[in-house]
């Protein structure tokens, strides 16, 4: 298996150095990774410039590509620039859950969403911001999850996130309602900062990624770049 590794958080994030650990155990890998941070770029690609991509050299023998661009332009460009042969686009391992509505702004999902727009498998998997101990600890458990499971032939592409204070309980879950809001103080000069806060309400349902994370479940959450509103459209058809 070939396998492609990108992030949000930039080529040499340590959340790349987990994955490039986890994946060179499953097959061949090559990175295309942003070069510098690019965390809640969503689906955005360049359409109005030209941008830099750059051969690196990453631990392992890895053969990397740092892209001057996003996430999503990341998998266009290994896959449309580069003809990369690929079956499988891992995104992450980020810093910082991508559950409930963040996914819509989430970098690390819209590269997955780009895979899943070109045809190729892909799973985005992050974990909590203060330690990649966890995710270290359950990589290997979650794709016995998926092998087992036979998850990547029922749907392409999911959303993993591993918690910090996992309690060793694997769900399968769907997306949740706002985790993150913001507020935009003033900085002075007509400038103005947006500023994080945490919105989520605990309901105890662990069939949403939001509750079954904040409860300690690792969640994986199949998803789809369709955005038809099926129910509505067979009601109007």
């Amino acid at each position: 298996m070939r396998i492609l590794l990108t992030n949000d958080d930039g080529i040499f994030a340590p959340g790349m150095q987990v994955m490039m650990d986890f994946a060179r155990r499953l097959g061949d890998v090559v990175v295309y990774a942003p070069k510098t941070e690019q965390s809640g770029k969503s689906h955005a690609i360049e359409i109005h410039q030209p941008f830099t991509v750059e051969p690196v050299t990453l631990p392992q023998g890895i053969q990397g590509y740092s892209v001057d661009s996003t996430p999503a332009d990341c998998v266009r460009y290994a896959l449309l620039g580069r003809h990369e042969p690929v079956d499988l686009v891992l995104s992450g391992v980020n810093r910082g859950p991508n559950i409930g509505m963040d996914i819509i702004y989430s970098g690390t999902v819209g590269a997955i969403f780009e895979a899943a727009a070109l045809g190729v498998k892909g799973i985005a998997i992050s974990t909590g911001f203060e330690t990649f101990a966890t995710a270290v600890e359950q990589l290997d458990n979650v794709w016995t999850y998926f092998t087992q499971r036979k998850l990547l032939d029922k749907c392409g592409h999911y959303n993993v996130n591993i918690p910090e204070n996992y309690t060793g309980t694997i769900r399968i879950t769907r997306q949740g309602g706002p985790y993150y809001s913001d507020e935009f103080p003033t900085c002075g000069d007509n400038l103005y900062m947006p500023t994080g806060i945490c919105v989520h309400r605990d309901q105890g349902d662990l069939s949403l990624d939001t509750d079954a994370v904040i409860n300690g479940h690792i969640s994986i959450t199949p998803i789809t770049v369709d955005r038809t509103n099926a129910a509505v459209y067979e009601m109007l058809r």
